[in-house]
């Protein structure tokens, strides 16, 4: 039988599971038709709030990139091969009134593809956990699909805001559940990496009713710093704040976040994101117990969507159905979450068969003695 990219994730039916993540590329309502023109099953818009946003004064984004030599530079050696992005540009600076009729324009031009809605507010008061409510309704209202709550966002100055709201598993269940309350479609919480677990905020957003968890965002980070001119190679005024690193450079750290949910919670329904350029690389997510996948640094520097990337992942998941069609493959439901047992505690970690290891402990604490030998 042919292929099946096709794929219900929390009830949503995508015509693949690829989607565009909420970044630059989704930031403008003509960037989201080009995405669905180039073949996206689903785009997430740029974050959406209700406060003002102004960027910095200069370049929000670039990328790193090494050099023959092996050397890192953001502004040195631009045809060396990628290494990350990083970024601090803040959400959307377009207000909501802006946002909702261009969501009702894309939503009719293609009905058949997933438009999922970004929002943001605080959460230090009732009044802002009511803005939840209002992104919520002013989205749903003009036929979002679905909505991702901006849990993560790494560079935010107030505390009760972005990823100091995915820090904190009280206010991370009780975002999602003020959202819930008033949501007719599905909820997604896209949490931040910069956790010691992201397993326990995960589990808080499934108790405040969340429908799916996406991991990981950009991960803090600062930009290097020239040793000539010895300033930071992105600053304003030779100033710098964190910002956030993605691309290539964190796809082993984001599958590790990643493990470490979908091992605790097997049954619900995970998006993932972080280097992301190829089949290949969405297939570890896969594996690991993802539903969809979604791409934005290989996307930007593909003609702003991703037109070559959106082909290459279709072409090659299409190639590795066909290729493991002799197992009874034809969907992404018959391999998902194939290697998520695989991930073991270190103690779990076969030794040399004459070695005794009880995981850094005494064997009496905690370790039945070793059986006698006869």
């Amino acid at each position: 039988m042919a292929a099946d990219l096709t794929t219900t994730f929390t009830g949503i039916r995508f015509p693949n599971p690829f989607l565009l993540s909420s970044a630059p590329p989704t930031e403008s309502e003509s960037n989201i038709l080009r995405a669905f023109e180039a073949g996206w099953g689903g785009v997430v818009t740029k974050t959406i709030g209700l406060h003002p946003v102004v960027n910095v004064a200069g370049p929000k984004t670039k990328f790193l990139r090494s050099n023959p030599s092996g050397g890192l530079s953001m502004n040195k050696g631009r045809e060396g091969v990628l290494h990350s992005s990083w970024n601090w540009e803040l959400i959307s600076d377009k207000p909501l009134d802006w946002w909702a009729p261009r969501l009702g324009r894309i939503k009719k031009a293609f009905p058949d593809r997933v438009l999922i809605a970004s929002i943001m507010a605080g959460s230090g008061s009732d009044k802002e956990l009511a803005n939840w409510q209002a992104l919520a309704r002013a989205c749903q209202d003009e036929g979002a699909d679905g909505l991702e709550l901006n849990l993560s966002c790494p560079h935010m100055d107030r505390e009760d805001m972005g990823s100091n709201i995915g820090k904190d598993q009280k206010l991370c269940s009780r975002v999602t559940q003020v959202v819930k309350e008033v949501s007719k479609i599905p909820v997604w919480s896209k949490l931040t990496p910069s956790t010691t677990d992201i397993a326990m905020e995960a589990g808080a957003v499934f108790a405040g009713g969340g429908d799916a968890v996406v991991s990981s965002n950009t991960f803090p980070s600062l930009p290097l710093i020239d040793p000539e001119t010895l300033e930071f190679e992105m600053n304003v005024d030779g100033l710098v704040s964190s910002g956030g690193l993605g691309g290539p450079a964190i796809l082993p750290q984001s599958l590790a976040k990643m493990a470490q949910m979908t091992r605790a919670f097997p049954e619900k329904s995970f998006s993932g994101i972080g280097g992301i350029s190829d089949f290949s690389q969405a297939l570890n997510f896969i594996l690991l117990g993802c539903g969809t996948v979604q791409v934005c640094t290989a996307a930007m520097l593909d003609h702003a969507v991703g037109p070559n990337v959106i082909r290459r992942l279709i072409s090659g998941m299409t190639e590795f159905l066909d290729k493991n069609s002799h197992r009874g493959w034809r969907q992404l439901e018959d391999f998902r979450g194939l290697s998520r047992e695989k991930v073991v505690g270190h103690s779990h970690i076969r030794r040399p068969e004459d070695s005794d290891y009880h995981g850094g402990y005494e064997a009496y604490e905690g370790y039945a003695e070793p059986a006698e030998k006869r």
